[in-house]
């Protein structure tokens, strides 16, 4: 009931012993919204089921538009104008990532650094380049290829930055109609939408899952299956809730077994969620995280490249605000994602891979763990938007696309296995890493340690 309605019956007084009815209290004129300030998109969190009506009301009078509703979740997406719209909505129920890096000269600066190692690049040397795939033998993928590639009817959403659809090594596998643009907050399925336009990160991560060119001696992990190209990396390199939530979303809706997630949303490295504003992101991301899960997704994360223990933070570097239990690094904090740490040619981890609650390890290059002459470079080497070449890129956004490939062959053979025997299968499959002796920071055992999780995965285990 909004504003004075509660107060619509009439007031009766009692004046020199008489009794008369006091006029109603007129209503509160509306309010004037800015109409010329830059707008910014909120996550707004409402109780799940809430009609699509009354979240276009609460927006309408609050200054906002309704960009999407998740009504399944109880997630909408707003667009506004308005300095004070998380206020008049509520601190603990509204969002902008993009207001939050507007208002924070720092945001980006720490933003690019925590980045770059992604970014490096080396167009592999012409002709056959199986022999520079050194990941690939790490994880035993070529015998694997040979046994199985997975199956058509499986899907692995890519939430990246687009996918390079006239790459040789992956025109077969892109799927148009199962790809969205997600920058928004809200699915746009226009090939320009999904399509790269200033990263070829996600072109790089989808070659790992599914490439394959007989021409240039390039194969992934399951080239068999399918990929979806579902965008939610904009121009600047951000990654914000809205857009997380709705590639989240669509994969639940479309069905895919597996997503893979190379990259934490921004601008934070970790969300609270008892704080201000984090809060709805933070909420508004676990909805849609728990929401596939439920759909049967399972959803595969980078561990990160700031090379500390993710558990042990006590300050966040990239937003400079306390982290503490209840903050986390989005989306492998969530419940049920699998979190997968790098290793290098050696098989001991890069040096700049996040460690503590970690569920696998993969390979994610480390250039202090050179291969020998013609095993490649020390990066992954993968598909790029180049002229359809092929490029090298460390990091443990690298290491991701190796788990979620074998979870996609795991997929493949047992089509309607639940994520949560999914992840138990990928982990139980893996091949136990122990802590080095000089690895002192490394706790555990071999089976379940901070460093490597329950091991390196095996694309061959898990077809056999």
């Amino acid at each position: 009931m909004s504003r004075l309605r509660r107060m619509a019956a009439p007031l009766v007084l009692a004046v020199g012993g008489g009794l008369f009815a006091a006029a109603p209290a007129a209503e509160a004129a509306p309010v004037a919204c800015d109409t010329t300030s830059t707008p910014y998109t909120y996550v707004v969190t409402y109780q799940p089921g809430t009609r699509a009506s009354a979240v276009d009301k609460e927006l309408a009078a609050k200054c906002g538009t309704k960009v999407a509703y998740y009504g399944e979740i109880g997630v909408a997406i707003a667009s506004s104008r308005n300095a004070d719209f998380q206020q008049k909505i509520g601190v603990y129920r509204a969002y902008s990532g993009g207001k939050d890096v507007a208002s924070s000269a720092s945001a980006r600066t720490s933003l690019g650094a925590v980045r770059t190692l992604e970014d490096t690049q080396s167009v592999a040397a012409a002709g056959d380049l199986s022999a520079q795939q050194w990941d690939m033998k790490a994880i035993h993928a070529p015998e694997a290829n040979k046994k199985y590639q997975g199956s058509r009817s499986v899907t692995v959403g890519v939430l990246d930055s687009g996918i390079d659809a006239t790459h040789p090594a992956l025109k077969a596998a892109v799927s148009p109609s199962e790809s969205a643009g997600c920058i928004t907050g809200a699915a746009d399925t226009s090939p320009a939408s999904w399509a790269p336009t200033t990263s070829d990160h996600g072109t790089h991560v989808a070659g790992t899952i599914a490439g394959k060119d007989p021409a240039a001696g390039f194969t992934g992990i399951a080239p068999g299956v399918k990929l979806a190209s579902v965008k939610v990396v904009n121009d600047e390199g951000y990654i914000f809730p809205e857009s997380a939530v709705c590639g989240f979303v669509w994969a639940a809706k479309h069905g895919f077994p597996v997503t893979n997630n190379s990259y934490y949303i921004d601008p934070g490295m970790f969300f609270c969620s008892r704080e201000p504003g984090d809060a709805a992101a933070y909420e508004a991301v676990r909805r849609a995280i728990q929401y596939s899960t439920h759909h049967g997704v399972l959803n595969v994360s980078a561990a990160g490249n700031s090379g500390f223990d993710t558990t042990d933070q006590t300050t966040d570097p990239n937003r400079p605000h306390p982290v503490d239990s209840s903050c986390g690094i989005l989306p492998k904090a969530i419940d049920g994602v699998v979190t997968v740490s790098s290793v290098g040619y050696a098989g001991t981890k890069s040096s700049f891979s996040n460690y503590g609650e970690i569920d696998v390890t993969a390979p994610g290059g480390d250039f202090s763990q050179t291969p020998p002459t013609g095993a490649g470079p020390a990066c992954p080497l993968s598909t790029t938007v180049f002229g359809g070449l092929y490029g090298s890129k460390c990091g443990t956004s690298m290491a991701s696309p190796h788990a979620a490939g074998v979870a996609a062959l795991i997929a493949s053979k047992f089509r309607w296995l639940p994520p949560q025997l999914l992840a138990k299968v990928l982990t139980g499959e893996a091949d136990p890493v122990k802590c080095a002796a000089a690895e002192t920071e490394c706790t555990g055992p071999a089976k379940n340690n901070s460093y490597y999780g329950h091991g390196l995965v095996n694309a061959l285990d898990a077809v056999r």
